[in-house]
């Protein structure tokens, strides 16, 4: 029995995908410390928030890589959830005065936003890599 030359085509787009598999965990594990998502050696960001054109160490592209709002939405959907419970055990607790409790939480929602939205673009960045999303399904 011969086989029509579309299902030759899919078999061949499995195959490939099957054997070329990128670990997913690992690779956000390498986001997370703002690494390469393919070698885990060079650096992702050059300044606070700005992507490397290229990989130091394996010369990945990382310019089609499409971040977007997408890291600063999970920050905030992250800071929300961690402060918001807080803030209730603190304040039914404690009972602190008003503007101590804005200020604390002010400074924590600020260090904690500070402190995940690198590593939340390198997740984004590392997982857009290992699921091969735009540009990254073509070369490694």
């Amino acid at each position: 029995m011969t086989q029509s030359p579309a299902s030759d085509a899919l078999s061949g787009t499995l195959a490939s995908e099957t054997r070329a598999e990128r670990p997913t965990w690992p690779t956000l594990a390498k986001g997370w410390r703002r690494k390469c998502p393919c070698c885990g050696k060079g650096a992702v960001l050059h300044s606070y928030l700005k992507l490397n054109d290229r990989c130091s160490q394996c010369d990945l592209d990382f310019t089609q890589a499409r971040a977007d709002d997408g890291p600063a939405y999970l920050t905030i959907l992250l800071v929300g959830h961690l402060m918001a419970p807080l803030l209730h055990v603190v304040y039914f607790t404690w009972r602190p005065e008003p503007l101590v409790t804005f200020s604390v939480f002010s400074i924590g929602c600020i260090v904690s936003s500070l402190y995940l939205l690198p590593r939340l673009k390198g997740v984004v960045v590392a997982y857009q890599w290992a699921r091969r999303m735009y540009g990254f399904d073509t070369k490694s």
